[in-house]
C-alpha cells in the first residue's frame, strides 16, 4: 500500500504517528509525511520520508493576535459529561463558531489542503493516517477516493462536543441548524471539485476508523469503529547520558512541563516555588527546566537535578512518580511504565486526562488553577507513600501493554482498507 501520515507541525501531535509509520515501512509498504515546511524536519528526524507542501502558521501567535480572551476561552471549555449535557445549544453553536476558524482551520489552512490534495493526486495513496487536528487529511482522501483513520493522541474531546452539539442541532429549527464546521468542509470539497453528499459525512470529522492508543478503560465511549493500538514511546533523537545508567540510591520523581510547555510560551506553574515545596522530601527530583525556564528559579535545592532534556522513556522506569502538566507524551510514557503521575492540568484536553486518570486511581489531579506549593509537597508525598496509586498505575500499564502492537495493526489496516476499497468498486 501507499500510506500517508500527516500532523500539525509539533512534534508533540507528530511523534505518536511514527512508531505506525515506522511499522508500516517495515512491513513492506510505501509511507510518506505530509505537512507543512516546519514538519520537515521534525520528519526527516524520524527517519521517515517528509513531503512538504502549503505554509507554516503560528498558533499561538494567531491567538495572540486575536487577543488573550481566546486563548482564555479555549483553555475554559469543559468537556465533562456535566458540562456538555446541560450546555445551552447557543453555547455549544458557540463552540464549534470558534474553534473553527480559530483552531480547526488554522491547523489546516488552505495551502496544506491544496499541497496535500495535489500530492494525492499525484501519488495516489491507498490510505491516509492522520491526527485529529490535521483536516487536509480527511479532505485530500475525500478528493481522491482514499480510505483514512484518525490516531488520537488523547482522549476524544473534540468529537465529545460535537456529538453533544449535533444532538442538540436535531432539537432546532431546520433554518437555525448552524455548523460551521460541516460548512467549512463543504465548500473546501467543492473548491476541489467534489459536491459533498446530501448530509454533511461525519466520516469528515472523525475519520472512517479511529487508531486509539489510550486504555480501553480510559476511552470516551463515542460509538465509533475503533483499533486499539499498544502505546510506544518515541521521544525523538535521544542520548542516555551517564548519570541514568546508575541505579538510583533512593526514589527518584521527574517534574515537567514537557516540550509543549517551552514551545507555547505559556508558563503553567511558578517553578521556583515548586522546587522549593520538594527540598525537604527525602527523594531524588529530575526537573527538565531549560535556561529560560531556569532563569525565574533563584535557588535550585540539593535534591533536585535539572536537566535540559532526558528521553523519558529512558528516565520513567527509574522513577517512582512523575509530576507533569498533562501532555499526551508524557502521560502515556509514564503510564506504560508503570508510573504514578500527578498531573497539573490547564485547560482543553488536560483536564479530561487528570480526571481519567484520578478515577482510574493511578494518579491525582491538581489543576494549576488551585495549585500552591504545599498542595503540591502534600501531592508528591502521597503518591509516594500510599502504594493503592502504584497498583493502580500497574494495572493501567499491563492494559496498554495488552493492545496489539503497531506491527500488527498494520495488518488490520490492510485488511479494512482493502474492504474498502471492494466496497467502493461494488459501488456501496
Amino acid at each position: 500500500m501507499r500510506i500517508v501520515f500527516s500532523s500539525m507541525t509539533s512534534k508533540t501531535h507528530f511523534y505518536p504517528l511514527v512508531p505506525l509509520a515506522w511499522a508500516a515501512r517495515a512491513a513492506g509498504h510505501e509511507v510518506r509525511v505530509v505537512g507543512s515546511p516546519g514538519l520537515t524536519e521534525i520528519t526527516t528526524t524520524a527517519g521517515l520520508t517528509a513531503v512538504p507542501v502549503g505554509e507554516d502558521v503560528d498558533l499561538v501567535g494567531h491567538m495572540s493576535a486575536v487577543g488573550e480572551d481566546m486563548i482564555k476561552y479555549v483553555r475554559s471549555l469543559e468537556f465533562t459529561d456535566a458540562a456538555l449535557g446541560t450546555a445551552s445549544w447557543d453555547h455549544l453553536l458557540g463552540m464549534q463558531t470558534a474553534l473553527t476558524p480559530n483552531l480547526f482551520a488554522l491547523m489546516t489552512p488552505d495551502s496544506l489542503i491544496d499541497g496535500m490534495v495535489d500530492f494525492c493526486r499525484a501519488w495516489q495513496p491507498d490510505l491516509l493516517i492522520w491526527e485529529p487536528l490535521t483536516f487536509a487529511a480527511p479532505i485530500a482522501a475525500k478528493v481522491t477516493g482514499a480510505a483514512h483513520a484518525r490516531l488520537l493522541w488523547g482522549p476524544d474531546i473534540t468529537t465529545k462536543a460535537r456529538r453533544a452539539f449535533l444532538d442538540l442541532s436535531r432539537r432546532q429549527e431546520p433554518e437555525h441548524r448552524e455548523d460551521p464546521f460541516a460548512e467549512w468542509i463543504e465548500w473546501t470539497l467543492r473548491r476541489h471539485g467534489v459536491e459533498p453528499e446530501p448530509g454533511f459525512d461525519e466520516e469528515m470529522a472523525v475519520g472512517q476508523w479511529t487508531i486509539d492508543p489510550v486504555p480501553a478503560s480510559m476511552r470516551l465511549d463515542l460509538g465509533l469503529p475503533t483499533v486499539g493500538m499498544r502505546y510506544v514511546d518515541y521521544n525523538g533523537p535521544s542520548v542516555v547520558p551517564d548519570w541514568l545508567q546508575k541505579p538510583p540510591t533512593r526514589r527518584r520523581v521527574c517534574i515537567t512541563l514537557g516540550v509543549s510547555g517551552r514551545d507555547s510560551g505559556v508558563e503553567v506553574i511558578t517553578t521556583g516555588e515548586i522546587l522549593d515545596a520538594v527540598a525537604d522530601i527525602d527523594a531524588e527530583f529530575v526537573a527538565t527546566l531549560d535556561a529560560h525556564q531556569l532563569e525565574s528559579v533563584p535557588r535550585v535545592p540539593d535534591n533536585v537535578r535539572t536537566v535540559d532534556f532526558v528521553p523519558m522513556h529512558a528516565l520513567l522506569p527509574t522513577c517512582d512518580a512523575i509530576a507533569h502538566h498533562g501532555g499526551p507524551g508524557t502521560w502515556h510514557t509514564a503510564a506504560i511504565h508503570g508510573v504514578p503521575q500527578i498531573l497539573l492540568p490547564h485547560g482543553w484536553d488536560t483536564d479530561e486526562r487528570a480526571r481519567l486518570t484520578e478515577d482510574i486511581g493511578m494518579g491525582l489531579s491538581l489543576p494549576v488553577g488551585k495549585l500552591t506549593a504545599d498542595r503540591f509537597r502534600e501531592s508528591v508525598v502521597r503518591v509516594l507513600e500510599d502504594p493503592s496509586f502504584r497498583a493502580g498505575a500497574a494495572k493501567v500499564r499491563d492494559e496498554i501493554l495488552s493492545e496489539p502492537a503497531p506491527t500488527e495493526v498494520v495488518g488490520v489496516l490492510e485488511k479494512m482498507t482493502a474492504a474498502r476499497r471492494a466496497g467502493r468498486a461494488r459501488g456501496n
